[in-house]
């Protein structure tokens, strides 16, 4: 495998180009999926049956605990990537640990609000608004879930293995994945919890 130390090490081989370039087409699949998800979301929005609408159901406060999270957690992943651009293997462990423990925050909280949605009722039978708002935070809550454990495993390889071409590859990719999800939640954020409070 020749490595072009010109690039930055997540680049530095040709494989390691074409699995980021298959990263982005993968993204483009999960836009359409989520693309989807908001389409069915907004077409049943005021189909609330006999139970809830957003306005009694959503609380402020654990939501902007879940947003403040997340986007943070994505700049804490950003200065992971930095500092393995610079070598830092120390300073990547950390902070690919922060955003981790922050996603694992986000996930808490989510999990105890749909506790609390069922617990007053609110359930995906209860109507087509709350089926369509569950399948779409669900869906969301299923990726960070699956990128707490696809980070943790990257983690223990950078412990394990240090800062070498191919767990660079897969940190930046990881990243990539990380931003990914904090903007899909922006919009959640800013569609469904606030539209939704008015």
């Amino acid at each position: 495998m020749k490595v072009d130390a010109s690039k930055p090490l997540e680049y530095s081989t040709h494989e390691n180009s074409n699995r980021i370039f298959g990263f982005w087409v993968f993204l483009g699949a999960e836009i359409a999926l989520f693309a989807t998800l908001f389409t069915v979301y907004f077409v049943l929005v005021n189909r609330f049956a006999s139970g809830p609408n957003g306005a009694e159901l959503f609380e402020i406060g654990p939501v902007l605990i879940e947003t403040f999270l997340l986007l943070t957690s994505s700049f804490t992943i950003g200065l992971a990537i930095h500092a393995m651009r610079h070598g830092y293997k120390r300073a990547v462990i950390v902070f690919f640990a922060i955003t981790l423990l922050m996603g694992l925050g986000f996930l808490g909280i989510e999990i105890s609000e749909f506790v609390t949605y069922v617990n007053e009722g609110a359930t995906l039978q209860t109507s087509a608004f709350l089926s369509s708002l569950f399948v779409l935070l669900g869906t969301h809550g299923a990726h960070v879930t699956f990128g707490f454990l696809w980070g943790t495993g990257i983690l223990i390889q950078i412990w394990r293995r240090g800062l070498n071409p191919a767990v660079a590859n897969k940190s930046f990719i990881f990243s990539l994945y990380w931003h990914y999800l904090d903007v899909v939640w922006i919009f959640i954020f800013s569609f469904v919890y606030l539209k939704g409070l008015m």
